[in-house]
């Protein structure tokens, strides 16, 4: 599904105000199928890359002036404590928790130290239903990989302005 950012506001037009969109953007969360992963448990440079995307995220749309990104400290501890991607809906529930628009969630999925993916979902606080997800597979399992997969996804998808129009 591909969807411009400018659709996104369309679609949580019930708001029918011009202000910002509010957006809670939780931690983005790793899900390991390598075989290394089912010997030694995460690595300690995973969980923080896991956060530092998310921070990535947060500055990105914050300085793209169309969100107001709130912050998670309040439900931070029972976000980590689930599994956002199948916990029937609780990321949406913490975000209305802090009175979000929107709801952002990540997952890392590592096949192996080499063949890595990312995944970002934005669901619509009001309806709970999915607005757009987005995906980019990437190469090496660096800071920097998982810094320029996260930034390919904001440049060329969440915040794209053509994103989705018909070519």
């Amino acid at each position: 599904m591909q969807v411009p950012v400018f659709v996104i506001a369309l679609l949580v037009s019930s708001l029918a105000h011009a202000d910002p969109l509010k957006v809670a953007v939780f931690d983005f969360e790793l899900l390991d199928t390598s075989l290394q992963g089912e010997v030694n448990g995460p690595q300690t440079d995973e969980q923080r890359r896991l956060k530092d995307v998310a921070e990535q995220l947060r500055k990105a749309l914050a300085g793209a002036g169309k969100f107001v990104v709130l912050d998670i400290t309040p439900v931070n501890a029972a976000a980590h404590a689930s599994n956002l991607q199948a916990c029937s809906g609780c990321d949406v529930q913490y975000a209305q928790q802090l009175g979000a628009d929107l709801a952002i969630t990540g997952v890392v999925q590592k096949v192996s130290n080499l063949i890595l993916n990312m995944n970002i979902y934005l669901r619509n606080t009001h309806t709970g239903r999915l607005v757009t997800a987005m995906s980019a597979d990437f190469r090496g399992n660096t800071d920097e990989s998982w810094s320029r997969a996260a930034s390919y996804l904001v440049r060329n998808r969440l915040l794209a302005p053509n994103y989705g129009a018909p070519q």
